[in-house]
């Protein structure tokens, strides 16, 4: 989901010796994954008034005027910065608009979520083998996976959504949620076990 590493850290030592065209190119190729970041996380209530490209710019707005602070003192990957940024950006719409996401009904659809990574994450989860040719299975599947995130709590769902839907690994999860390794693992095996328990499964012995 992210892009790649070596070609933004290229771009941020381009940016540090004063090139312009780098500064544009280094935010524009995040945008996609900030806005499917955004979208995956905006309620149903709100996405009605709110299109969460707007978001995103203030976001990479904001990230453009930070930029140089970032460069002098950033501890953090460029990509988890970034990152932060936006989701603070949602938090402050989310409460702007008085949405709950505890609100949002098991009705809920977002275009923006079906990609190609929560398809596979539906599919290892029900232990489905999704086809081309099984369109109407891929729909079903889809639903009851999104379904069962909704119902979630917001800990569970946020770092079900980090795993997969951003693709992170355990260390960058642990990063953002300020915990160790160790307990980040641990508590996406306990949301994992959670998920599985709504969709109407058993948890894996191997785990």
């Amino acid at each position: 989901m992210w892009p790649d590493h070596d070609t933004t850290q290229r771009l941020l030592v381009d940016v540090g010796d004063g090139k312009d065209a780098a500064v544009n190119e280094l935010i524009e190729r995040h945008r996609g994954a900030i806005r499917r970041m955004v979208a995956a996380r905006m309620d149903r209530g709100m996405a009605g008034r709110v299109d969460a490209s707007d978001i995103v710019q203030e976001a990479l707005i904001e990230a453009h005027r930070r930029l140089a602070d970032y460069l002098s003192d950033g501890t953090m990957p460029f990509h988890l910065w970034l990152r932060q940024i936006a989701k603070d950006r949602l938090i402050d719409a989310h409460r702007r608009h008085r949405a709950q996401r505890r609100d949002v009904g098991r009705e809920q659809r977002m275009t923006a979520r079906a990609d190609q990574s929560s398809l596979d994450l539906a599919a290892q989860l029900c232990d489905m083998e999704l086809t081309p040719a099984a369109a109407t299975l891929r729909k079903e599947l889809e639903g009851r996976f999104w379904a069962a995130i909704d119902e979630l709590d917001d800990a569970d769902r946020e770092i079900v959504l980090m795993r997969h839907q951003e693709q992170f690994g355990n260390g960058e999860v642990a990063e953002l949620l300020g915990l160790s390794p160790a307990a980040a693992g641990m508590r996406y095996l306990r949301a994992i076990r959670r998920l599985r328990s709504i969709l109407g499964e058993s948890p894996s012995q191997s785990e």
